[in-house]
């Protein structure tokens, strides 16, 4: 059978396996550490909207953003397996085929770099660039600085 075959397909989602909705829902609850910290000191104050644990095709992504068509990872240690990234690879390259990009960060480094972490989202160029001339997160300007906790630093000026 393949694997096509039991996902859902919609117009206004990227394909998913609809038996994975309560697992998702379940792993949402229940964040690792990592996760948890940079979900609620940084991605859920950004001016994208990123969800969490979004079922897409037969994988349960960590973060993503359909604005931006970025998916994060944060990596624990089975992924540094020979087996954990061969899986990673395999995943990485289909999620690419719908025209996503990956980025991965570490447990560790999010727990104990979280600075650079942050750097490093607000940096990242925007997948298609909108219309208008933004380049990156950074480029979405607002008036406010962005500093939750004194953790998350990033700057939005609209």
């Amino acid at each position: 059978m393949s694997r096509q075959t039991h996902l859902k397909q919609t117009d206004f989602h990227l394909p998913y396996n609809s038996d994975l909705v309560f697992r998702a829902k379940t792993m949402r609850q229940n964040p690792t550490p990592a996760e948890k910290k940079l979900w609620r000191d940084c991605l859920r104050h950004l001016p994208v909207r990123f969800l969490r644990q979004r079922p897409i095709e037969h994988f349960i992504v960590d973060f993503y953003c359909a604005a931006l068509r970025l998916v994060i990872e944060v990596d624990g240690d089975s992924h540094f397996t020979e087996q954990g990234q061969s899986y990673d690879a395999e995943r990485s390259a289909i999620l690419e085929g719908y025209g996503l990009s990956i980025v991965r960060f570490t447990n560790q480094q999010v727990l104990e770099e979280f600075d650079a972490v942050s750097e490093q989202i607000n940096e990242l160029p925007l997948n298609p660039p909108f219309e208008g001339g933004f380049r990156g997160i950074r480029s979405m300007r607002s008036t406010f600085n962005l500093n939750v906790g004194g953790v998350c630093r990033l700057r939005f000026e609209v």
